[in-house]
């Protein structure tokens, strides 16, 4: 569904009285169905990571969203069964001095894929129409500069033979709020959640709107918005990954199937490391 097709079917159905009736929600997925498909759909990423190193492709994967959407639940579970040196994540932070004397761009461009990569965007260079924007931390006239030209930037970069995919996590306003004080409360969690994060937090119609005009912006044929719900995390994650793999014309790669030779007996030895000479980690568990 293109940010377009998302505007259109906003509000539901309506009942006999004109108030707009909630659609129910799917009933929740057992997690064995979730493992069962999410196998199945790493091994389609597998063969895409095949068909990218065989074809020199470039792929950019550009996911934003607000705090808690889900982005890095998503990027763990593509990168979970695929190599680290064709997947590769970017998550740029705060630019130090002699990177804001850059262009803004620039930080970006320089991140790009090289023949046979891919590279995941968590946040990307629409920062300047969402974060930067609703935290005062760039000026209007920067953003407006930004939001004229980022479809031209993006039909270059088609154009030049990297295929882009955009994915906007939408994340409800009860349930970001269920993941923030789940965050406060949870040591394992605590570390994800920022200061940005809590600043944010009040801001909820400043960001809609801001996603709102950049959709309008940079929602465009040669890389369309697509906006998927991120309420549920399973869901989300295999939503996610069938709609990356169905934009990537990619194909099954032909290998030979590899035979282990048979280990070489020359120079055997009593390999068997001496215990009285080796320090071995405590068995604790």
């Amino acid at each position: 569904m293109t940010a377009k097709a998302g505007k259109a079917r906003k509000g539901g159905k309506n009942d006999k009285r004109g108030k707009d009736v909630k659609a129910p929600k799917p009933e929740k997925l057992a997690r064995k169905v979730y493992e069962e498909k999410l196998v199945e759909l790493q091994v389609e990423l597998c063969a895409l990571q095949e068909w990218v190193k065989d074809t020199g492709k470039r792929i950019i994967i550009i996911l934003e969203g607000r705090d808690t959407a889900g982005k890095s639940g998503l990027i763990r579970v593509i990168k979970e069964r695929v190599s680290s040196r064709v997947f590769r994540v970017v998550a740029l932070g705060s630019p130090t001095e002699d990177r804001r004397a850059k262009l803004f761009m620039q930080r970006y461009i320089e991140q790009f894929p090289v023949a046979g990569e891919v590279v995941i965007f968590d946040r990307s260079w629409y920062n300047r129409a969402g974060v930067e924007r609703v935290l005062g931390l760039t000026g209007e006239e920067q953003v407006s500069d930004f939001l004229e030209h980022v479809a031209q930037f993006e039909r270059w970069i088609t154009a030049s033979g990297i295929i882009l995919v955009k994915l906007w996590l939408e994340i409800g306003m009860e349930e970001q709020e269920r993941r923030l004080r789940r965050r406060i409360d949870d040591p394992l969690r605590q570390w994800k959640l920022s200061p940005m994060d809590t600043k944010s937090f009040s801001k909820w119609y400043d960001y809609s709107r801001a996603r709102d005009e950049m959709f309008a912006a940079s929602d465009h044929p040669a890389a369309p918005w697509y906006v998927l719900p991120s309420d549920d995390k399973k869901r989300a994650r295999l939503n996610g990954i069938t709609h990356i793999l169905a934009k990537v014309p990619y194909e099954p790669v032909k290998r030979e199937r590899p035979e282990l030779p048979k280990r070489s007996n020359k120079g055997r030895y009593d390999d068997r490391l001496d215990t009285d000479k080796v320090k071995f980690v405590p068995a604790v568990y």
